[in-house]
């Protein structure tokens, strides 16, 4: 969630968003645009229309990652999706273990109160795989996208202690990361954090509230001319 939004602010292609209250659903929205009710959408291609009614001529795209790897592909020059083939597994593989390990991790310890193992192996998994300086593939990628908003809610959560965990483990994780075994991690996570385009999708003042954190209740689907 919101890996689109990031994506757009590095690469401000012209678009329309539009607004979906996923806890009341419009009928346009289900109906015509994603029957799964989920966000985000794009409707790409076709006549300039309303939103609410998208043409018949568009293709409406759903999933995050799968998104902003289309956005991507039709805007070469955002470089988001690297040229050498290498740099291109290696963000899907990084992706990959955003997806499964750090998803789970970050359910089990933060939403569930399970173990904190989980959630180091997927931290240590992501670490193996960052070069020595830079981003996944040094450049910005579409790997950092998609770490992007689970790594910044993941430290607001941990810095607030808010989760089902017993009191004080967020702190703890705190501590055991800024340890000089996960020192390129924790540079990692600080030139992600302090990138402009993930700055301006993040509300200091949203994600104070740990419900946005969780589930919140507004996302964009985005339109793209």
């Amino acid at each position: 969630m919101f890996q689109r939004q990031i994506t757009l602010y590095d690469h401000p292609a012209e678009h329309t968003s539009v607004p979906v209250d996923l806890q009341s659903k419009p009928v346009w929205f289900t109906s015509k645009v994603n029957p799964a009710g989920k966000v985000p959408a794009l409707s790409y291609g076709g006549p300039k229309v309303s939103p609410e009614d998208p043409s018949p001529k568009a293709t409406i795209l759903t999933e995050s990652l799968v998104i902003v790897e289309f956005i991507a592909e039709l805007f070469p020059e955002s470089k988001l999706l690297p040229t050498d083939l290498v740099k291109r597994a290696n963000a899907r593989l990084f992706d990959n273990i955003v997806e499964g390990k750090l998803v789970y991790g970050f359910v089990t310890f933060l939403i569930k109160g399970g173990s904190s193992e989980s959630l180091f192996v997927a931290l240590e998994a992501l670490q193996a795989r960052l070069p020595a300086d830079g981003f996944t593939v040094g450049e910005w990628s579409i790997a950092d996208v998609a770490a992007a908003p689970l790594i910044v809610r993941a430290m607001v959560l941990l810095k607030n202690d808010i989760g089902k965990h017993s009191p004080g483990e967020g702190n703890k994780i705190l501590e055991e990361l800024q340890k000089p075994k996960y020192a390129r991690l924790a540079k990692y996570i600080k030139d992600v954090t302090n990138r402009p385009s993930v700055q301006s999708t993040y509300s200091k003042v949203k994600f104070a509230d740990p419900v946005g954190l969780y589930m919140p209740y507004f996302d964009i689907e985005y339109v793209l001319s």
